[in-house]
């Protein structure tokens, strides 16, 4: 499933009120961390994950993992913050059309 623009936009504006539920930690990206997300995603479908990393080539590596393992799409990258959206099988938000 690829977002649309529109489809984005109203996400972000949904995500600018929410605080990051995962922050990754000394240890990085684990399986428990992913699971977490896993489970973050199907309980919220729009979610904040933290990556806090001093280089930015490794950073943008640890989001592009999240991504493909999560199986979710990527709304947007604000500094150390990555958002995520992956529909639910019970769907709590409405995207507009295309």
């Amino acid at each position: 499933m690829s977002l649309t623009n529109k489809q984005k936009q109203f996400l972000k504006a949904k995500a600018h009120e929410l605080k990051p539920v995962i922050l990754l930690g000394g240890n990085g990206l684990t399986e428990g961390v992913m699971a977490e997300i896993d489970i973050a995603l199907e309980h919220h479908e729009l979610l904040k994950v933290k990556v806090p990393s001093i280089d930015r080539e490794e950073k943008l590596a640890i989001m592009e993992a999240i991504v493909r393992e999560a199986k979710a799409e990527k709304v947007q990258v604000i500094g150390h913050i990555l958002v995520l959206y992956r529909k639910a099988k019970e769907a709590k938000l409405i995207l507009p059309r295309g």
